[in-house]
């Protein structure tokens, strides 16, 4: 079986927001974050102008054996609107920061989505047969003159066009000061957390005017402040487990057995910094961006500007794995300062067995690292190298003042307004999708996509 990194190729569409090609595009298409549901067989993308867009896997065609593994568009929602906190004199913008799919109890699917202040839990549903015969009610809902009803009849379900619904079902707000980061939904599949820069609530599904607080690191005066929260999330399997990162680059596993206040953790992850390395961008660059656990649950992947890290639950002393993301930006640390680029927070994403990993990069970049092989990769993602069925050529990045080969992108010409924040991986298949700016691109393993 060849290992994905070796045969990732360009599906056989590349999904886009735009419908042109190359089309303007506003602040408010850009993605913000991605995220395949329990089965992978739905897609859901949230951008800044607060809608979520819902792609649908296509079942596999007898007469078009490629055609499985397109995604196509299933249905679009306006999620959140800009809102206005009159007591605080604060915007809050419409951007969904993260979607989280909970797991398919029945027909429906149920989706929470969140901007900065406001979590909405959402049901999609399908209809696909509407009522008819009403004894009260005529054709188009009005209400009968009682008079002209002589007979009563049995109303019908007749066949109608498939019809995509979306509803809110669950409305959380008012429980965060601070700008929400992270979602996670528990393996319990009744209660979620929501984190924001200081505070970790734990919600239950069903009621929305009440959480419980159960991580607040604010300390008395705002000025002894030294770390904020930058991101959560539950185990996989164990319900109370979970982990929250640090700016300081730091771990913490806490266990939500040990105090209903878990103030103070079980496990502190953390790396001790190397003196000969120390810089003025040293605590900036080890800010942890994203956490995730691996499926399996015994691992912790996690990312900072200039690496992505493996850590071991059972070893809280350093990370197993540390893998070089773009250190040849080494170099380039105080331009990317004053361009405000060393704080852009990319994601991280394990593949369906916990052996690769893939995380985001510059100039639409994207880097996969095999974790049996230690072989790694560099991606991109752009309209001209992701032509249909075509395979994705192998990119490199010559460090300044480095011998360079044909074909090699110099660090000085990489454009730091592309950027890939946000990844997601197929939970069990090799299918891969990549948010650029406000185009979505769909990769999938050749070797996966010939087999069909």
């Amino acid at each position: 079986m060849l290992s994905p990194i070796q045969v990732l190729c360009s599906d056989i569409t590349t999904l886009s927001l735009e419908p042109e090609p190359f089309a303007s595009y506003t602040e408010a298409d850009i993605i913000s974050t991605v995220e395949f549901n329990h089965t992978g067989e739905l897609l859901a993308t949230g951008d800044k102008g607060g809608r979520v867009v819902i792609f649908q896997r296509e079942p596999e065609s007898k007469t078009e054996p490629f055609s499985q593994g397109e995604y196509n568009v299933y249905s679009t929602f306006q999620s959140h609107e800009p809102e206005f906190d009159y007591l605080k004199s604060l915007e809050i913008e419409e951007k969904i920061n993260k979607i989280r799919w909970l797991p398919q109890q029945n027909a429906a699917h149920f989706l929470l989505s969140t901007n900065d202040k406001t979590i909405k839990l959402w049901k999609v549903s399908e209809r696909d047969k509407r009522p008819e015969g009403y004894n009260l009610k005529d054709e188009e809902g009005r209400i009968k003159d009682l008079s002209t009803v002589t007979s009563l009849q049995v109303p019908v379900l007749k066949p109608m066009d498939l019809m995509v619904e979306v509803s809110p079902r669950r409305v959380f707000a008012n429980a965060h000061t601070y700008h929400i980061n992270s979602i996670s939904v528990n393996s319990d599949y009744e209660t979620y957390m929501s984190a924001d820069d200081l505070r970790i609530n734990l919600w239950h599904l069903d009621i929305t005017d009440r959480s419980f607080n159960i991580v607040d690191i604010k300390p008395v005066n705002m000025e002894d402040l030294t770390e904020v929260i930058t991101a959560a999330e539950f185990h996989p399997y164990h319900c109370n487990l979970f982990v929250y990162s640090s700016s300081k680059g730091t771990l913490r596993l806490c266990d939500m057995r040990e105090a209903a206040l878990c103030d103070k953790h079980s496990k502190l992850f953390e790396e001790p910094e190397d003196p000969s390395t120390r810089s003025f961008f040293s605590e900036i660059i080890s800010s942890v961006s994203d956490v995730k656990f691996s499926h399996s649950g015994r691992y912790l992947l996690t990312r900072d500007y200039l690496t992505a890290k493996v850590w071991d639950l059972n070893m809280e002393s350093k990370p197993l794995e540390t893998y070089q993301v773009h250190d040849y930006l080494r170099s380039k640390l105080c331009s990317l300062y004053e361009n405000d680029c060393i704080f852009d927070k990319f994601e991280c994403a394990w593949n369906g067995s916990d052996s690769v990993i893939m995380t985001g990069a510059y100039n639409n970049f994207f880097r996969m690292f095999d974790r049996n092989t230690k072989r790694d990769v560099t991606l991109e993602a752009s309209r001209e190298s992701s032509k249909p069925r075509a395979v994705l050529k192998p990119r490199r990045v010559c460090a300044a003042g480095g011998k360079r080969r044909k074909d090699d992108i110099s660090v000085d010409s990489l454009d730091f307004t592309k950027k890939i924040l946000h990844t997601a991986w197929h939970p069990n298949e090799n299918i891969i999708a990549i948010a650029a700016t406000n185009n979505l691109y769909i990769f999938q393993d050749k070797l996966n996509s010939e087999m069909h």
